[in-house]
């Protein structure tokens, strides 16, 4: 990322501003744009992203006072068409829009039906999965309901507001109080969905069930490669997304369910090179020996010191392949930053890992320098 960008500016500034007013003064000769601007730019750039969308959500509910039969027409007319439904993926919308959710939020709790059908319309210009999850918390049999009916929806943004709305472990969302099987049924006739951008959330939503419940997650995953009802390929790529935080964990039944055999007959051996410097690289060779063909996927973990004496270890991806004529040399520079703002770098002992399919096959200890 270049040095000083800055998400919070991009995303919502002056021009998105006039954008959005620009939109409701179309809707609407009586609203007040220059005054919504001017209140909206008097503070927004001294707010956090996700206050920026607060504070947007009630600069409209100044502009536009009432509950939300009162506000809905209007804040209906004024959204621009829907994104393009020829799409697939990648098309997540402006942010801008993200401040609607909050303030139907704010004026329309009261008034679950008809702010689903708001947010119904919202999602199709920009996810409202932040602001389904208060009214999942004070009406979940409406809005489950009414979820079943969204699975066969023709635009795949409301689809996959099903899914992403109902995470366990949503970013920057208010936690819900379902209870894991609740949106399952949902999932079972999402995970077949056609396009990536419904599915992806899919396996999101059950790598958060994994960090509650293993056996819950793999169950579902095996459910749906034996019902044969998503394409092979696809299924394949869900599960493997899926699991993705197990695998790095070496969970043998995840391991198994992406086609790595954790009691795979392979060797290991790690080869060192150089010294290993705080600001230089850590370089390393892996060889590995086995059955002719047989299918692995290697990871390198690094236990790094820490203050106070503790030891953090870091799984990092190497490679998926299979060892040809029975053998496999991979090479890498792993970079050793000293000036990384999340991971302070300590001289000293340290310790390398090779894990193969899931389990440890090799280690090394190697000192890093000041």
């Amino acid at each position: 990322m270049a040095q000083g960008f800055s998400l919070k500016d991009q995303l919502f500034n002056a021009e998105k501003t006039r954008y959005l007013a620009g939109l409701f003064s179309a809707a609407d000769q009586n609203f007040d744009a220059a005054t919504f601007e001017a209140q909206v730019m008097s503070r927004l750039l001294e707010l956090e992203l996700k206050e920026r969308m607060a504070w947007i959500a009630e600069c409209l509910q100044q502009s536009v006072p009432g509950d939300l039969p009162a506000i809905a027409p209007l804040l209906l007319r004024a959204l621009p068409p829907p994104l393009d439904p020829n799409k697939s993926d990648d098309d997540f919308g402006d942010f801008i829009f993200a401040p609607l959710g909050d303030w139907v939020v704010a004026v329309g709790l009261d008034h679950p039906e008809l702010a689903l059908d708001v947010l119904e319309e919202l999602t199709q210009r920009f996810s409202m999965e932040w602001a389904i999850r208060p009214f999942l918390n004070r009406y979940p049999e409406i809005v489950l309901k009414r979820m079943e009916a969204w699975c066969g929806h023709s635009s795949y943004h409301v689809r996959r507001l099903v899914s992403e709305g109902t995470r366990p472990r949503l970013p920057w969302g208010q936690s819900v109080d379902l209870e894991l099987t609740d949106p399952l049924p949902l999932l079972d006739r999402l995970h077949a969905d056609s396009t990536r951008y419904v599915t992806r959330s899919v396996a999101n939503h059950l790598n958060d069930i994994t960090k509650k419940d293993v056996k819950l997650a793999l169950d579902r995953l095996q459910a749906w490669q034996d019902s044969q009802t998503q394409d092979t390929a696809e299924l394949k790529w869900m599960t493997s997304h899926a699991v993705r935080g197990l695998v790095k964990s070496g969970h043998p039944r995840a391991m198994k369910m992406i086609g790595y055999d954790p009691d795979a007959d392979v060797s290991a051996h790690i080869s060192l090179g150089g010294d290993a410097r705080i600001g230089g690289a850590l370089d390393f060779e892996v060889r590995l020996s086995g059955a002719r063909d047989q299918a692995v996927l290697v990871d390198y973990i690094v236990h790094f010191q820490r203050p106070g004496g503790k030891v953090s270890a870091k799984v990092h991806k190497l490679k998926q392949a299979a060892l040809k004529d029975g053998e496999l040399v991979l090479k890498k520079t792993h970079k050793l930053k000293g000036n990384a703002s999340t991971f302070t770098l300590i001289p000293g002992a340290h310790r390398l890992e090779v894990q193969v399919n899931g389990r440890v096959r090799a280690a090394a200890d190697f000192e890093l320098l000041g």
